[in-house]
């Protein structure tokens, strides 16, 4: 007789891990416009880094030559998107899609770190 496993598992977190070509400037970044602290890195020098911030939780990989797929690869629900589409722009970060209310029921944009990578974030309202 075979179970259904996933019916019986109860699910912990789950974070992204981005690649990146320079976790230093990644992890400045990812402090600057959502405050996320450093609360575990790997390596000499450092290859990986684990980031954090409330409930959200980002991983950095360092990969000489790294290069973003043309999608997106992290979704952050934050507290006011307006003001953090504004600190992207401020940080000269490329928008992919502008800010505006979707008919799912979050006010969202989609922004590309220095390395390409896509990450889409959003409020409810």
């Amino acid at each position: 007789m075979t179970t259904d496993t996933s019916s019986q598992l109860r699910l912990g977190r789950i974070a992204a891990t981005l690649g990146v070509s320079d976790i230093k400037r990644s992890r400045a970044l990812y402090r600057e416009i959502f405050g996320l602290e450093k609360v575990f890195e790997n390596g000499s020098p450092v290859g990986f880094m684990i980031l954090k911030k409330d409930e959200a939780e980002l991983h950095l990989t360092l990969q000489k030559g790294y290069r973003a797929p043309p999608f997106n690869q992290a979704h952050i629900m934050v507290s006011d998107a307006d003001a953090a589409c504004r600190a992207c722009e401020r940080h000269g970060l490329r928008i992919v899609k502008r800010l505006q209310n979707k008919d799912y029921g979050l006010r969202a944009f989609v922004f590309a770190d220095p390395d390409g990578n896509r990450i889409d974030v959003a409020e409810e309202f």
